[in-house]
Formats: C-alpha cells, sequence, structure tokens
C-alpha cells in the first residue's frame, strides 16, 4: 500500500491533515520505535535547523517537550503535551504554545496483511486565516506533506537497520555525544533499544546516564562505567574552518591523543572490559591522494590532518591489546545541513550562488550522516570488522560534481570559481589540506561486512537531508 497524504477543511477553521504509511513490521513494533527515547529526534528534518530543547516523561499522558522551531531566520518556541494513549495501538500530543491557534496530532498504528501501517492525522487551526487563508493552508500543507515523506524514509530504514542490528540490546558509552555526529547516534540507538550512557566535561544532570571525564588532565573514573558491551570515542577539538595558529593545532593533536588514550586505557582495566571499541578517526589519515583509488592498506599522508589521525589511531593501543576488539572509523566527510561541510556551503553566500574551488577536481568522500551513524552501529555488531575501516559512500564525487549536484537538488545558480590564492590568503595551511586537496577512498572492506547504504549516490543523500525528495523518488522506494 502506497502512503496516502490527504489535506481537507470544512466552514470551521478546523483542517485536517492526514499521512498513511506501511512499513514491512508488525504494529508492536513500529509503535515500541515511536516509545522509546530518541524517536523525537530521528524524525525532525535536519533542514531547517529544529532542535528539541528539553523533555519531560514519555508519549504516555503528562509527557511533555519543548522545540524551537525555525523558519529562515526566525525561530518560535513549541509545546506539546502527550494526552491519550492506548499502548501498542495510538498516542495523541497537542500543541500548548505555539505557531498555531490550536494543533493536534493523532498517532495511530494497526497490522495489514503487509505489514504495520502508520496513520499520522493533525488536526490545527491557524492565525491570521481570515487574512490569508488560501496562503497560509497552502504553506501549512507543503511543510507537513515535506517532514512526513522524509519521517517515513527515517523510519523505514531505521526499522530495517535495527531489524539487522538492533536484535539483542546494548549498553554502550558514548564519547563526543553532543557534536554533530554524537546528536545523530545516540537516538539512533536508544530507538533501537540499545542502553546509552554519555561522556561529558561538565558536571553530570542528576539522575541521567552522563559521566564526569576530563581527557584534558586524565580524569576519567572506571568506578562510575556501568557494565558495557561497547564503546564510541568520538570527542576531539573542533579542528575548525580558519587558520590553524601553532597552539590551535597544539590542541586538536593533544585533545585526540589524550582522550582516546584515557579511555581506552580506561575500558581495558575494567574488571569486565566491553567486547569492542569504536574510536573516531578520519581519511584525511591518508592526505592528498588525487585521484588514486584509497584502501585501509594505503600508507598515511605527510601532512598535518594525516598527523593528527595517526595520534588519534595509536591511542586506541591499551583497548586492543587488552583483547578488546577495536576499530578505527576512518570517517569521510558527514553530509548534514546541521554542521559541517555540508552547513558551510549553505551558508557560504548571502546570495546563494555557489563556488567552486580550485580546479574542482579534488574528490571528496562523503556521506549522509544516517548512513555514517548507521555504520557505526553495524561496527558494533559485526564481529570480523576490526582495524582501520573506511567508512563512506561507495561514489566518491569531486568538489565540482558536489557543487553541481548541490546547484541541481537546491536549484541555485553555480557561477563562480575561487582560484587557491584567496582561499591561502583566508585560511593559509588549513586550505591547501582540507579544501584544495582530496581523498578518494574505497570501501570495500564496510560493504563486504553486509552494510547497506540508504544514500549510495550523493543526489540521493542530497535530497533526502534537504526535504527535496521528489514524487517519483519517494514512490519508487516504496516497499
Amino acid at each position: 500500500m502506497k502512503r496516502t497524504p490527504s489535506f481537507s477543511h470544512t466552514v470551521s477553521p478546523i483542517h485536517t491533515f492526514q499521512y498513511r504509511s506501511t512499513f514491512d513490521c508488525s504494529a508492536k513494533e513500529l509503535y515500541a520505535f515511536h516509545s522509546r527515547p530518541g524517536a523525537l529526534e530521528r524524525l525532525l528534518p535536519p533542514w531547517d535547523g529544529s532542535e528539541v530543547l528539553w523533555k519531560k516523561g514519555s508519549i504516555a499522558p503528562g509527557g511533555k517537550v519543548l522545540m524551537k522551531l525555525k523558519q529562515g531566520p526566525l525561530s518560535i518556541n513549541w509545546e506539546a503535551h502527550h494526552i491519550e494513549e492506548i499502548p501498542g495501538r495510538m498516542f495523541k500530543d497537542i500543541q500548548h504554545r505555539g505557531p498555531f491557534s490550536s494543533f493536534q496530532h493523532t498517532h495511530s498504528f494497526a497490522d495489514t496483511p503487509h505489514g504495520a501501517e502508520l496513520t499520522d492525522t493533525i488536526k490545527f487551526a491557524l492565525p491570521f486565516e481570515r487574512i490569508l487563508p488560501s496562503f497560509a493552508t497552502h504553506q501549512v500543507t507543503n511543510t507537513l506533506t515535506r517532514i512526513f515523506t522524509y519521517r517515513e524514509h527515517v523510519l523505514r530504514d531505521d526499522l530495517q537497520l535495527h531489524a539487522r542490528c538492533s536484535k539483542r540490546p546494548l549498553r554502550l558509552l558514548i564519547s563526543g555525544a553532543s557534536g554533530v555526529l554524537g546528536r545523530v547516534l545516540v537516538p539512533l540507538l536508544t530507538t533501537g533499544g540499545h542502553e546509552v550512557w554519555t561522556l561529558v566535561r561538565r558536571n553530570p544532570i542528576p539522575d541521567s546516564r552522563e559521566i564526569f571525564w576530563d581527557p584534558w588532565n586524565g580524569i576519567l573514573k572506571a568506578s562510575e562505567l556501568p557494565e558495557l558491551d561497547g564503546v564510541v570515542h568520538l570527542a576531539g577539538e573542533y579542528i575548525g574552518l580558519g587558520r590553524w595558529t601553532a597552539p590551535k593545532k597544539e590542541k586538536v593533536v593533544e585533545s585526540r591523543k589524550r582522550g582516546t588514550w584515557l579511555l581506552a586505557k580506561t575500558i581495558a582495566r575494567l574488571p569486565k572490559p566491553p567486547r569492542v571499541f569504536l574510536s573516531a578517526s578520519a581519511v584525511g589519515y591518508y592526505g592528498d591522494g588525487g585521484s588514486e583509488i584509497i584502501t585501509e592498506e594505503t600508507p598515511s599522508g605527510n601532512d598535518f590532518i594525516s598527523e593528527v589521525c595517526r595520534a588519534w589511531e595509536f591511542g586506541v593501543a591499551p583497548a586492543a591489546e587488552a583483547g578488546i576488539r577495536t576499530v578505527t572509523m576512518r570517517l569521510g566527510v558527514a553530509l548534514t545541513p546541521r554542521g559541517g561541510a555540508l552547513q558551510r556551503l549553505l551558508m557560504s553566500d548571502p546570495f546563494f550562488i555557489f563556488k567552486q574551488f580550485g580546479h574542482g577536481n579534488q574528490y571528496i568522500s562523503w556521506m549522509s550522516i544516517d548512513d555514517m551513524v548507521s555504520a557505526m552501529l553495524h561496527c558494533l555488531v559485526t564481529p570480523e570488522l576490526h582495524g582501520p575501516v573506511n567508512i563512506a559512500a561507495p561514489l566518491p564525487a569531486t568538489n565540482k560534481e558536489m557543487l553541481a549536484t548541490l546547484a541541481r537538488v537546491t536549484k541555485r545558480p553555480q557561477l563562480f570559481t575561487i582560484p587557491p590564492s584567496p582561499l591561502r590568503m583566508l585560511y593559509g595551511q588549513m586550505a591547501d589540506e582540507i579544501v584544495l586537496s582530496g581523498c578518494r577512498v574505497a570501501v570495500e572492506k564496510l560493504e563486504s561486512s553486509g552494510f547497506r547504504f540508504r544514500h549510495p549516490t550523493l543526489e540521493t543523500a542530497l535530497r533526502a537531508l534537504l526535504g527535496k525528495l521528489p514524487t517519483e523518488y519517494t514512490e519508487g522506494q516504496r516497499r
């Protein structure tokens, strides 16, 4: 059955929007996903910058959520209250305060001969409707259709991933949980039924699963760690976009060396160490590879980023020597409009004109952020993976190809080329190592272990991340 969005209204100011979709699972499994921590974060579209500010309770009556909604430069707080639940069948939430005159969202779950059906029914009333009725309702309809198309794709892909990788709940510790990757990884794990503890460098919130550490000063108390199945280490000083001063470079290297060594040493000494330790590195390990196809066996480069990655990877030694399965994840460029390279490209020009950097033939080993965190879960539960693993999409793109695809998806012009000289004047060494160099990695090790990509091509990734899924793509992906 295909999903069926519909929109109607009567003479009253209450409008109804309905979206139906089917999934290859039971209604019980579909409901369980929505009831777990992180479900809302997983289903929030990434392109508008909306975020969850705080939550209290669950989807049962009494639960509350405060979000910041963004529309261009404007933002408004939205508080929703959960008011009704029939476990396994439905739950309902209403707007307590926000942009609508009234807003009620009913989530209904039912088994069908072909799987489970989810019906999202939204009843809403708009302020100022008598002034701009057709314009306002049209905007709401389009926005809701984009959001629920995105939610359906994420939900389907997540359910399929968890069917493969979340058969047994794991107890996991994450560092760097507040970073760009960590903010996506943690909800992915918790919606799969895994228990997650996070390392923080501030005072932990009381009665939370936060554990204090100070990697710079070597502070992490093993006695505060729960019994763990796995650890994912993502923390490290942000490399940034700007000139690399000597103090900045030292901080970038030392934060990775100290944090990785401290965490690896601490878990290695636990009475019952975790079975697996994933530690972030980057494809920058290889340096500028030109058009050469690079595998995990390719030697390290000679530039600063390569030095950073070598130091990063060296720090896992105590865990590996203790017999913990250790994976050094050589991460490509994570694509998300919420941070990193894609966010900078989208915000780089007030006139929304994309500009090619240098000759444009430098390769970018990119990966959608959802594929990247999915690969991390895959690495956690795949015993044959150990040592360095390239984590990127199977089809790297040149800078020229990436900008042309981005321009096509967003319908913005691509008119200019920025030569190397002004880039070097602005960014110094960083321009040569990040902007003007390239790396074309192969991901056969990841693929041959059974990993399945959500977004194998750049265009499918960008359309999903930016809310640009066309009708034919949506229908073509339906089960």
